[in-house]
């Protein structure tokens, strides 16, 4: 509702005031399109003020407390990762826990031990090598302890693969290359 309405429903039962009257509704109108314009920046402090419901520039003002901003494009994603980046702690050492907040790079990852100081890192849901890789690579290095070694592992069509999810030439001469060595539509 108005400020504007709800003030001339509050001064109704009084009967002091005419409200139809330009002097008394006009300046009710001025006065509850001021509270209008206050509610609604209000609502978007309250709003951009939480990763939970930040859509735009609480977001970028979250991010830009970082080194380096994540990957992800949507505003969800980028809040998950947002919020992956702020729980890593002193004690983030543990695979769990670095699991837990390598999303903070932006795109779904995953890392697995190899060795006592080396781990691997894949993209789980992403075919070929994940769009921005430089700058998700840096990031990813940032999170992870820097003792260790760290591969990065890709998934990409193989024969078998093509094999059993295409039965001739002609239903895979749409695709160019890059397009058919990351499909994963079908899979």
């Amino acid at each position: 509702m108005r400020h504007a309405q709800c003030m001339r429903e509050l001064l109704l039962p009084l009967g002091v005031y005419d409200l139809g009257a330009p002097f008394n509704g006009g300046e009710l109108d001025a006065q509850g399109e001021a509270l209008d314009h206050m509610m609604a920046w209000a609502e978007e402090i309250q709003r951009e003020s939480s990763l939970v419901t930040a859509e735009s520039w609480g977001l970028e003002q979250t991010a830009s407390l970082f080194l380096r901003r994540p990957v992800a494009g949507e505003p969800r994603k980028l809040a998950a990762a947002l919020a992956a980046l702020l729980r890593i702690g002193g004690d983030s050492f543990t695979l769990a826990a670095i699991n837990d907040t390598i999303s903070g790079c932006g795109v779904p990852a995953r890392v697995q031990e190899l060795g006592v100081e080396r781990v691997s890192v894949t993209f789980p849901g992403i075919a070929g090598i994940p769009d921005n890789f430089e700058e998700l690579k840096k990031i990813v290095e940032d999170i992870l302890p820097a003792h260790l070694g760290i591969q990065y592992d890709f998934w990409f069509l193989t024969w078998k693969e093509l094999e059993e999810n295409f039965h001739s030439w002609k239903e895979i001469e749409d695709f160019s290359w890059h397009g058919l060595e990351t499909c994963v539509e079908y899979l």
